[in-house]
């Protein structure tokens, strides 16, 4: 049933991926009461395995997730199903010589959670480009990370999808693990005459686009990129440049400003995770969108390192008005 906290958390965390679930270990460890609130889709789920993850090597999205749930409840985090709905804050404004902050937490299935302080975890949304076919192949064939998948496709038939600036970068990152590249103009800037003399150099083919939709074999695997006059290209794999979109509705209610780029929004932060409101940090991919799961992780923990080190502060701070009452 539906149900206000009657305590008090000393964190709350939403979103329970990578940054999520380290930040829990990390405050708990701390012997600090957290809850860890997860809606249940990460970004990487399509995805058969998270790469470049010391110790973890290859790892199904899935498995570390349980992996890690199972860490942070070891040490007395709770781990909650659920999505946050909305977020408000109260400031508490005492003759002591601190403040401190609370924010309510209110659940889609009713629940209201309080906590001392919020960590935004909740990941990004990537945003594709608008081509038949190519949602369900995302994660698999439908690539855009020369690290976290490029390897899988090592010496295949690659595309990369001309859509932008990010082209020449990831043509020459995914020509180092293939020499069958083909770039396809999507609606690219024209290529210079330099880049086109670096491609030639390295073999990397060009087709005139734009790409009407993806097709795919018996297996539903991607067979070819179809074009908008019929004509195709045959590929194993294809790379695009996703925008990159931080889940900031929270934030935002909170009156924080995201920051908009030509790639993406996400939610500015210092170093530690800490954002300009208070009481408020972020860590992941919703602070930054290139963070791939280690260095999400590394940023959950630190963030967890700092919002203890704000609580130990306050507290302390608590304790010497009370003795001086």
């Amino acid at each position: 049933m539906p149900q206000t906290s009657t305590g008090t958390y000393d964190a709350l965390v939403i979103g329970g991926g990578a940054a999520g679930l380290a930040a829990a270990v990390a405050l708990a460890r701390s012997l600090r009461s957290v809850a860890v609130v997860d809606a249940g889709k990460p970004r990487n789920a399509p995805a058969e395995g998270a790469h470049n993850l010391l110790g973890r090597e290859g790892i199904s999205p899935s498995q570390l997730v349980a992996i890690g749930r199972e860490e942070a409840q070891s040490y007395g985090a709770q781990i909650i199903s659920g999505e946050v709905q909305s977020v408000t804050r109260t400031e508490l404004d005492r003759a002591e010589p601190y403040r401190d902050t609370t924010f309510d937490a209110a659940l889609t299935d009713g629940t209201t959670l309080r906590a001392r302080r919020l960590l935004l975890a909740s990941g990004l949304v990537d945003e594709l480009p608008d081509i038949a076919g190519i949602e369900s192949l995302w994660g698999t064939d439908v690539l855009h990370c020369p690290y976290c998948h490029g390897y899988e496709v090592r010496g295949r038939r690659i595309g990369i999808l001309g859509t932008g600036p990010a082209t020449l970068h990831q043509t020459l990152l995914f020509r180092q693990l293939s020499p069958h590249i083909t770039v396809i103009d999507h609606g690219m800037p024209a290529l210079s005459d330099d880049d086109r003399a670096m491609f030639d150099a390295l073999g990397v083919e060009h087709a005139a686009g734009p790409v009407a939709r993806l097709d795919t074999d018996t297996s539903g695997r991607l067979r070819a990129a179809v074009f908008a006059d019929g004509s195709e290209v045959e590929l194993d794999a294809l790379v695009v440049a996703p925008r990159f979109v931080a889940r900031t509705a929270l934030y935002e209610s909170l009156g924080g400003e995201p920051t908009a780029t030509p790639t993406g929004v996400f939610i500015p932060t210092e170093m530690g995770g800490r954002t300009p409101l208070a009481g408020v940090w972020a860590a992941g991919n919703c602070a930054d969108p290139m963070a791939m799961v280690g260095a999400a992780a590394a940023a959950g923990t630190q963030a967890g390192a700092m919002i203890n080190a704000d609580l130990a502060m306050t507290d302390a701070r608590r304790a010497v008005g009370s003795a001086a009452a």
